[in-house]
């Protein structure tokens, strides 16, 4: 059975490819500059592509999330191993947030396009406050790591 899926996968990823060449050659053969100019032949040729692009981000993201939920129910030790790291980075969410800013953003003694004070700089702040954390984390893991490695050798 396994080596029957493997063929049938292979085959599907073979026609995805083809698919995705077909358009590729269309695009070509056009070139750029008429596809710059002329809008009608723009929608004819590029419109398919991106339709099929959308496609087969709807479906592979589809597919990872229906298979990840199975394993997860299948296997609840890894279910709640995630549930834990997910509490865990929205824990760190809500410290980020907790020591966000929400004034507005100034430049040369003028507040920024969009960047005044409110909910939306808030977020932007807890957004690099965020990376910050992780990053730090991040950075630690790396220095604990290579002590260990230098502590074995």
């Amino acid at each position: 059975m396994n080596q029957k899926l493997s063929k049938i996968l292979t085959l599907v990823a073979g026609l995805i490819g083809l698919i995705g060449f077909f358009f590729f050659i269309r695009i070509m053969i056009e070139g750029d500059e008429a596809l710059k100019i002329d809008a009608d032949l723009q929608n004819g040729i590029l419109s398919p592509f991106i339709y099929f692009a959308v496609i087969l981000l709807i479906a592979t993201t589809l597919i990872a999330v229906v298979f990840s939920m199975l394993n997860l129910v299948k296997h609840p030790d890894v279910l709640k191993r995630s549930l834990m790291g997910v509490g865990v980075f929205g824990g760190l969410l809500v410290l980020a947030y907790i020591f966000a800013s929400d004034t507005a953003v100034y430049s040369m003694g003028k507040v920024l396009e969009y960047g005044e004070a409110g909910s939306i700089s808030k977020w932007v702040s807890t957004g690099i406050n965020f990376s910050a954390i992780l990053g730090v984390i991040g950075f630690g893991a790396f220095l604990i790591d290579f002590v260990k490695s230098l502590v074995k050798n």
